[in-house]
């Protein structure tokens, strides 16, 4: 009856929903329905709110639709589709990942060589959408008062060791691997010639990447040099060929309608991909449930996002939604027993997090790939964390300008006391053992205490046993020998293309590819369905109260839950994952699996 009485309280706010949404306009559908036997129509994708890779992270979580899989399946069935003249591409103001727009920029490049034109327009674009639209576009329109930000790539690290000093709070942080940097920034005035290395070699490689698209574009040598040599005004990028015309949205669709020969829009991505007067109860509840799509009981594929970084479970003050183990093993168990799932392939986008989490997710994958083909997609990164989850997979998948590797840890804390001592507050730890060295064994996971001798040795053997571990999964997975995998690790990150040369990854290429091969691994014919899987928790379980709780533990579930991530939340958001992969630290974890830094291109 509890739980009878908390549905029927629901209906209230759903009815409301779809009240408020009637009516509602959406924009770029309204001229039709895509409907056969209407003449041809411009496939319209708007991409102005960004793709996100996973169906998770948040309370409310997007359907499937509006994922990244289901944006790259969509430009693949329109490639086809005779009732499509052409498409038109709203970009905004947004900048996709790299890896995105590496595999964007190929399949709107068939629709281009099958006679269907690409017409996009930008408000503003980045080195990244830049380069999208200069391969993948026919015409590119970009705003009268926007701007072409193409200015090269360039990574910056803040090194606070000189604050800690003068705020007088100690730093102890080990690392295992001589290239795993991530405790530099807090010990460091400065980068070590290692970090430096590795982090300058990846970016060049990235850069060519990325570089090498005005070359698929078959663009002049002039366009290459004027894409980093940026900012430029739009009239001034379109000297420069970055892009075709200057003006608005509503006339570069006029184009869009005019190249295609059609007089309608249909949506296919995006605010406007479905038609429609508004919400109706059902849809509401599948967005909410965080998926539009029906089971399907046919011979499939699943894909299955796993985006953010990696904990043991949803919480805590750096938490900002992710990968937790006990959220995608339930799911990984699910597809595994699911007959129907012949193959799976894992969209990785994530920079690692806690090795522990790490380690059992990728026990659930070996499992699962001991009875169907598994195969790993890279998005942005499969880092620390995220190779740990790769490696379980019987072929990896990664775009030039991917990051792989890191494959490396580290752990540590901050120490407060002598910060505290400057301010008159002292710090007294009492250990009920009378043995010596009992109270900073039992002291050992306290902001307040420093590590003795004793307690740092015991903590850098757990972390080289955890490093140990991490190279045998390397090793098994990859079927490379220890000596090599042990000279590619040390928690040096790579891009796809070096990746590819190193043995991390099996082959350049999408997400598109993944699924083709798990299809050919799994014998499944090419109309084969593709379901888009989510790993999310479900709402009870995300507030961590049970099934029998009552309206008021679930108001202030809810009230811990937005207080828990309230320091992810001041964050800029393109650092919010990378803080909370070092969340595990915060939870009382050791050793963290995780990127050394934030790395976001644009």
């Amino acid at each position: 009856m509890r739980r009878f009485h908390r549905a029927v309280c629901l209906l209230p706010l759903v009815a409301a929903l779809a009240v408020s949404c009637k009516g509602r306009p959406r924009s770029g559908s309204s001229e039709g329905s895509g409907k056969a036997g209407l003449g041809k129509s411009v496939a319209e994708f708007d991409l102005t709110a960004g793709v996100p890779e996973s169906v998770g992270g948040g309370l409310f979580q997007p359907p499937a639709s509006r994922t990244y899989v289901a944006l790259a399946r969509s430009v693949e069935r329109i490639a086809t589709d005779p009732d499509v003249g052409g498409a038109f591409v709203k970009l905004g103001g947004a900048s996709l990942d790299w890896a995105q727009t590496e595999e964007l920029a190929g399949l709107f490049e068939k629709l281009k060589k099958n006679g269907k034109p690409v017409v996009c327009h930008a408000h503003a674009l980045s080195n990244s959408s830049a380069a999208f639209a200069l391969r993948g576009c026919s015409r590119t329109w970009l705003s009268p008062a926007g701007e072409a930000s193409t200015v090269g790539i360039a990574a910056q690290i803040m090194y606070m060791r000189g604050l800690f000093d003068k705020l007088k709070v100690e730093v102890d942080f080990l690392h295992v691997g001589k290239f795993k940097s991530g405790v530099e920034p807090f010990t460091r005035e400065g980068p070590s010639e290692p970090a430096r290395e590795s982090l300058t070699e990846t970016l060049r490689a990235i850069r060519e990447g990325w570089l090498a698209q005005v070359a698929k574009a078959g663009k002049p040598d002039s366009v290459r040099a004027a894409l980093e040599q940026g900012p430029w005004s739009p009239n001034d990028a379109k000297a420069q060929g970055l892009i075709d015309s200057v003006g608005f949205e509503s006339d570069a669709l006029i184009e869009a309608k005019k190249l295609s020969g059609a007089e309608r829009v249909n949506g296919q991505y995006g605010s406007g991909s479905k038609s429609g007067k508004g919400l109706d109860v059902a849809e509401i509840v599948r967005v909410i449930a965080g998926s539009d799509q029906s089971p399907t009981s046919r011979p499939h594929i699943a894909v299955l996002p796993a985006s953010g970084s990696i904990s043991m479970e949803a919480g805590g003050a750096l938490d900002s939604g992710g990968i937790t183990a006990r959220a995608i093993n339930k799911t990984i168990r699910r597809l595994k027993n699911d007959d129907s799932i012949k193959a799976v392939v894992l969209r990785i986008d994530s920079p690692g997090g806690s090795a522990l989490a790490s380690d059992l997710i990728w026990h659930e994958l070996r499992e699962l790939g001991k009875k169907k083909p598994l195969v790993v997609s890279v998005g942005g990164m499969a880092a620390s964390g995220g190779y740990y989850m790769a490696c379980a997979a019987d072929k990896i998948f990664a775009e030039p300008t991917s990051i792989v590797g890191s494959i490396g840890v580290f752990g540590g804390k901050i120490v407060l006391s002598s910060a505290l001592e400057e301010v008159g507050v002292h710090t007294e730890t009492f250990p009920a053992s009378p043995e010596p060295g009992a109270a900073a064994r039992a002291a050992a996971e306290s902001p307040f205490s420093t590590w003795d001798d004793a307690t740092r040795e015991k903590v850098r053997t757990g972390m080289q046993s955890v490093y140990d571990l991490f190279l045998s999964r390397v090793v098994d997975g990859r079927k490379l020998t220890r000596e090599k995998v042990e000279e590619i690790a040390q928690g040096r990150i790579w891009s796809g293309q070096q990746g590819l040369e190193r043995g991390l990854v099996d082959q350049l290429g999408g997400v598109t590819d993944a699924i083709r091969q798990a299809r050919k691994l799994a014998e499944l014919p090419e109309d084969a369905p593709v379901t888009v899987e989510g790993d999310q928790d479900n709402l009870l379980e995300m507030l961590l109260v049970g099934e029998d709780a009552n309206e008021e533990q679930i108001k202030q579930a809810l009230a811990a839950y937005q207080a828990r991530s309230v320091v992810v939340r001041e964050l800029p958001p393109s650092l919010r994952r990378y803080a909370s992969a070092l969340g595990p630290l915060a939870s009382g974890e050791r050793v963290v699996a995780a990127l050394p830094f934030g790395i976001e291109l644009e």
